[in-house]
Formats: C-alpha cells, sequence, structure tokens
C-alpha cells in the first residue's frame, strides 16, 4: 500500500464529527464530547451556522462556548460551519460522524439524517453514543427556555460557557 493511501486511510479512521447548532453546548454534549475522544484520536466538534432555527445565540458565540468548553479535552478540535456536514466531513478526510441519543424520540430523526448523509457519501458512518443517565435529559432546547425564563440553569452547561456568557 503507497504512503499517501496509507496515511489518508489512517486520518479518516482515527477521526470523527460530530455536528450540532451548540445553542448553547451543554453537559450533555460534552458528555458525548469525551466519550467520543476516548474512542477517537481526534474529534471535531462541527458548530453549524444554522440560521433558519434562529439560534439564541450568535455563531460566533456559540463557536466560543464550544472552545471553552473542550479546551482541556486532548484531541478536540472546533469549527464553525455552513454547509452539508457530509461536505464538510470530506473537506476533512472524515467518515465517521458522531451523534447522540437520549431517548427513543431521538432515534427516528438520527436513524433517518444517518441514512440521508450516507446516501451522498457511501464512506459515511454514523456512530450514535448515549450521554449518562444524568445528561439524558439535558438539551439545549431545555437550557433556553430555562434561560428566557430567568431560571436557574448554570448546573446544566459547563462552566466555561458560564464564564463566556
Amino acid at each position: 500500500m503507497s504512503k499517501d493511501i496509507e496515511n489518508k486511510c489512517e486520518a479518516s479512521y482515527n477521526k470523527a464529527i460530530y455536528s450540532g447548532t451548540f445553542d448553547p453546548i451543554t453537559n450533555g454534549h460534552l458528555d458525548i464530547i469525551r466519550r467520543a475522544a476516548n474512542i477517537f484520536d481526534e474529534v471535531v466538534i462541527a458548530v453549524a451556522k444554522s440560521e433558519r432555527k434562529k439560534p439564541m445565540f450568535s455563531h460566533e458565540q456559540r463557536v466560543e462556548f464550544a472552545k471553552a468548553a473542550t479546551k482541556d479535552i486532548q484531541g478536540v478540535k472546533v469549527l464553525g460551519f455552513d454547509t452539508l456536514l457530509v461536505d464538510l466531513a470530506d473537506d476533512l478526510n472524515i467518515n465517521t460522524i458522531i451523534r447522540g441519543l437520549r431517548a427513543v424520540s431521538d432515534f427516528e430523526f438520527e436513524l433517518q439524517m444517518g441514512y440521508a448523509n450516507s446516501s451522498i457519501n457511501k464512506r459515511i458512518e454514523t456512530l450514535y453514543l448515549m450521554p449518562t443517565l444524568e445528561n439524558a435529559f439535558v438539551s439545549s432546547t431545555i437550557v433556553r427556555e430555562i434561560i428566557r425564563f430567568k431560571g436557574k440553569f448554570q448546573h446544566l452547561i459547563p462552566k466555561e460557557v458560564l464564564e463566556c456568557m
């Protein structure tokens, strides 16, 4: 096997991408990121611009939150993107997408997305990880609602994100 092909194969199997709007990044997301970092040499956290979702925080803030929350996790890189995830993964020579599953209700949507991504790029594999029970209920949607109503949310997001807010 040529050195170029060997390097390309090695790189693609040791890297994964975990994407989301991360509006804001939560302890549940961080749980999945830590698990992925234990499996892969490099995990790219891809923060989607997602203007159609009308995020509470700007894209720049969300990227900064993700960088702050993951700064001490070895092998994690953060970047923003505004393309199809499969195109970004291809550009980065990554063929594994990480997705988190909290409940059965997440499964149908995530399964459809996994199949759609695979239909666009046959090399793409989707790996589903579950957060710990303590983080199973945590979602950005819940955190945003608590923030809107000025409730206590600090225990649901990484302390580094609180420092950025």
